[in-house]
């Protein structure tokens, strides 16, 4: 029989883990969701506030480059001020940068409202895995799932919130819905997320190694997305150069460095690995997609949406049941079955610019792919958290996010570059199969670096 007192703390451990959960996601949700949610209003603020799309483009791309501007910085204020305080601040100073951006009079104030809300909203998702995994303990798996749901479900719900907003109310509801949101959480921040006093380790700041990361990453992002343009090549250029500077001086200062580069080694090094990859070949997948089905297949843009419905069912089906399953089957295996469930289905987009359009065969492989890309994310970030001391979670989900947030981009070049190499070469058909023929190499990729994760959690060398 399991002695009295064992049973008192598991239960305060286990309400413990739910009090911080409930306001981790909270604040996380909101910062994902608004990366998306105002997408489909821009034509909508362009006629609102009397400018043009050029402009108003900013209001998304202002807010995500500031999310990339500050990550770097999350593990260096964590330790210096504590977490329960620094996620206070963030969720607080969103919450009023949302107010402004509801109350903004012209397209420029929306803009620097929203870099404002970016700035502060970018360290609320690191800072929910941070909190949610010191907390976490023997329950890793299951609380990981908790912690990167919001991440997968805000940029989701976003654009559909925002459609039914507009339908109903003005724009200005977009930015004020997060107001009640953020109070409340603000308030269950302030009594429910236990005090880390204990658990700060103050450190200097690398000034010159913040001047170089942090720009290198908006750099980075914005050349990405510019890639077509000579001005994003030569961004880019200047990103990696800038990135090579910054770990050549990290590798130097060792300890004192703003992102401590001998965390990637072991299990975080493979499983930083594999959110590389797979964050690439997810987004790199979202972005061919679409473009193979409205371009090739001459589908409308909302009849691609309605079919990109079974991938999101897929992810959710078996996101809720991770921890479930990385106890049942073990971190690696689960891993491994999602990343080659994911490359098998890949093989019928190599074919179908050829062959044309099967809707029964594109909606069973997509449903697939879902399932596979919901069991590949959460085993590698469990295995990752768990292979570093506890005192270095803080550099631990700093470095993390700064890999995921770069994978994307990174691959997503390559693929829309290849893509465009192929068009001019030869036929538009024969481009889109190299181009997925392409991508199924990265998920073979994917499939090698999950075959080095540890077997189980318990296997993680912390």
């Amino acid at each position: 029989m399991q002695p009295l007192s064992s049973v008192v703390t598991e239960r305060a451990d286990t309400a413990l883990i739910w009090k911080v959960g409930a306001v981790a996601v909270m604040g996380s949700f909101l910062s994902q969701m608004d990366a998306t949610v105002v997408n489909v209003s821009l034509p909508t603020l362009v006629r609102d506030l009397h400018s043009n799309l050029s402009v108003m483009q900013w209001v998304t791309s202002g807010y995500l480059l500031a999310l990339a501007f500050m990550l770097p910085l999350n593990g260096w204020l964590v330790d210096r001020i504590g977490a329960r305080r620094l996620y206070m601040i963030c969720l607080s100073t969103f919450t009023v940068s949302s107010a402004l951006c509801a109350a903004a009079s012209s397209a420029e104030m929306l803009v620097a409202f929203r870099v404002l809300q970016g700035l502060s909203g970018g360290l609320l998702a690191p800072m929910a895995q941070l909190m949610m995994a010191r907390v976490a303990g023997k329950n890793m798996a299951r609380v990981m799932g908790y912690a990167t749901l919001p991440i997968l479900l805000g940029p989701l719900v976003g654009p559909v919130i925002a459609g039914a907003i507009l339908q109903h109310a003005s724009w200005h509801w977009l930015f004020l819905v997060n107001v009640p949101v953020g109070v409340v959480a603000v308030l269950c921040a302030m009594f429910l997320l236990p005090n880390d006093e204990a658990e700060r380790n103050p450190r200097s700041l690398d000034l010159l190694g913040l001047a170089i990361l942090s720009p290198s990453m908006v750099l980075f992002l914005y050349g990405a997305d510019h890639v077509r343009e000579r001005m994003g090549l030569a961004l880019l250029f200047v990103a990696t150069l800038c990135f090579v500077l910054f770990v050549r001086r990290a590798r130097l200062r060792g300890d004192d460095a703003l992102v401590d580069l001998k965390l990637f080694h072991g299990t975080f090094r493979v499983a930083a690995m594999t959110q590389f990859l797979s964050n690439g070949a997810v987004y790199s997948f979202q972005l061919l997609l679409p473009y193979l089905l409205v371009r090739q297949m001459g589908l409308s843009p909302a009849k691609v949406g309605w079919l990109l419905v079974p991938l999101g069912l897929g992810m959710l089906l078996v996101y809720p049941s991770n921890g479930w399953l990385q106890e049942r089957f073990g971190i690696r295996r689960l891993a491994v079955v999602g990343a080659s469930i994911v490359a098998l289905t890949t093989i019928p987009f190599v074919l179908m610019p050829m062959r044309g359009l099967s809707i029964p065969v594109l909606v069973v492989a997509l449903f697939l792919r879902g399932m596979g890309q919901g069991a590949i994310g959460l085993p590698s970030i469990t295995a990752a958290y768990l292979a570093v001391p506890r005192r270095e979670l803080p550099m631990a989900t700093t470095s993390m996010n700064i890999v995921q947030r770069l994978g994307g981009p990174t691959l997503t070049t390559l693929c829309a570059t290849l893509l465009a190499w192929g068009m001019e070469q030869g036929t538009q058909p024969v481009a889109f199969a190299w181009v997925f023929g392409f991508l199924c190499l990265i998920n073979l990729a994917v499939v090698a670096a999950t075959l080095r994760l540890p077997l189980r959690a318990s296997q993680a060398d912390a």
